[in-house]
């Protein structure tokens, strides 16, 4: 059994979901970050537990085909991207053999595995940066914290996001310097400024700045607006965001716009959209295209099908599916989100889209309805018992679900598997390039 602070010769044979290598020293699994499937590395042992351990490289002795140089200063700091050190193929294969994994090991299932959908674009490809600021040397600086911390990595440009979102960036910190507005501590709950919000519409281009505040001190950054929409033409609305809270949540609920409109504009599958500073929105917009076509095509609608899309946000899945169903019923708990999604559907003329906000049992059972087709985008967690229980009880013929999870998705789709659905087909997606996370579009089938 290896020993805390040991140095041993480890084989990385696989990489788990959180983007660690995994090699065995003397039968025992260690886990090791930066590494590829293929490296032999020489590890010194950080942690042991009783099954497992922990280590860090200290050199590599024999790289693995799939490595690479990574291309980012702050990579192996800021924990964001966990695979910026292997090539965007090998990637995808692991994310591939995530789900695959996650469906066998969690799930004891085997569906039919459709081609992994890989991201034309690896860079720049986030519509949407929240950034933290920070004081360094009496100057106000802006970054992320690290991984499982509160400790600030500075960063001054991040790869995964525009260059535009570091040039307003830069311009808001100049200001805050120049005006010496303070910024927000955690630990004394004092100070005014956040976080900066920045959204961009991918095929507008109208962008968003928003900028969360302790209190209301909009007066304070009315120069800006003159200033960053002088520089920014694209910049259609300047919003305050205002967040008294002592949290580690970013918004707060108060909104006030100070330049421009609350929304901006974009284009989802063809359909026009709003987006406030709340709006839930996909963050990789062309990606997202790719996996909601795919969830069009398991769901197979017929021209008088029912479609009921739940968790459904600003309606951006149900109304891409409307074309080809008989009607759409939203389903969303967060009123401001389903205000959105009427507006979206009455801004593209869909008349067959309904949204309702409330539960998803006393929705169905007010409006006397039995849906043919279920979509469902649960969060990270997962659907919960009341969720499952209320899909099952409403028997559609097929259910689709989309997930960010591979393992609570796996878990549920065993749930749905033994209250009478087939799991048919799993189609994996990468939603999010360079990082950990990947996305799944399942088929389950009424048996």
């Amino acid at each position: 059994m290896p020993e805390k602070n040991q140095f041993v010769n480890v084989e990385i044979t696989g990489i788990t979901s959180e983007g660690n290598g995994v090699g065995r020293v003397d039968g025992m699994a260690v886990f090791v970050p930066d590494t590829a499937t293929g490296d032999v590395c020489r590890v010194k042992i950080v942690k042991v537990l009783k099954s497992y351990a922990y280590g860090i490289v200290d050199e590599v002795i024999t790289p693995s085909p799939d490595r690479i140089t990574p291309d980012c200063p702050v990579y192996r700091k800021c924990g964001g991207c966990v695979f910026r050190h292997i090539s965007y193929d090998a990637e995808c294969r692991i994310k591939d053999g995530i789900i695959k994994d996650a469906f066998r090991r969690i799930g004891g299932l085997a569906p039919e595995y459709e081609e992994f959908i890989k991201a034309g674009c690896t860079e720049r490809y986030r519509n949407k940066a929240q950034y933290l600021l920070t004081v360094s040397d009496g100057k106000v600086i802006s970054g992320f914290y690290a991984e499982r911390s509160h400790r600030v990595i500075p960063v001054s440009d991040c790869k995964l996001q525009p260059v535009i979102f570091r040039d307003i960036l830069d311009t808001v910190i100049e200001y805050i310097n120049l005006h010496k507005i303070s910024v927000y501590s955690e630990l004394t709950h004092t100070g005014i400024v956040r976080h900066v919000y920045i959204r961009q519409g991918t095929y507008s281009g109208e962008i968003m700045l928003c900028i969360v505040v302790r209190k209301d001190v909009s007066r304070q950054f009315n120069a800006l607006c003159r200033i960053i929409t002088t520089k920014f033409p694209e910049v259609k609305s300047i919003v305050i965001n205002v967040n008294p809270e002592r949290t580690n949540v970013i918004m707060g609920s108060k909104c006030i716009t100070l330049y421009g409109s609350d929304t901006i504009s974009d284009n989802m599958c063809g359909n026009k959209v709003k987006i406030s500073v709340q709006s839930f929105y996909q963050v990789n917009t062309v990606q997202a295209e790719k996996i909601y076509r795919k969830a069009l095509e398991f769901a197979s609608p017929a021209p008088d099908d029912v479609i009921a899309d739940l968790y459904c946000g600003a309606g951006t899945i149900g109304l891409s599916m409307a074309e080809k169903a008989g009607k759409v019923i939203g389903i969303e708990i967060v009123p401001e989100a389903v205000e959105n999604a009427r507006n979206n559907a009455k801004s593209n003329g869909i008349g067959n889209a309904g949204f309702y906000c409330g539960d998803a049992g006393k929705v169905f059972f007010e409006l006397g309805m039995k849906p043919d087709i279920i979509v469902i985008d649960p969060p990270r967690k997962g659907c919960t018992p009341e969720t499952i229980r209320i899909i099952t009880d409403t028997e559609p013929d097929k259910i689709v679900m989309i997930s960010c999870n591979p393992a609570t998705c796996a878990r549920d789709a065993e749930i749905f598997s033994r209250s009478g659905y087939d799991v048919k087909k799993v189609c994996g997606a990468d939603l999010f390039p360079r990082t950990k996370h990947v996305e799944c579009v399942v088929l389950m089938v009424k048996n």
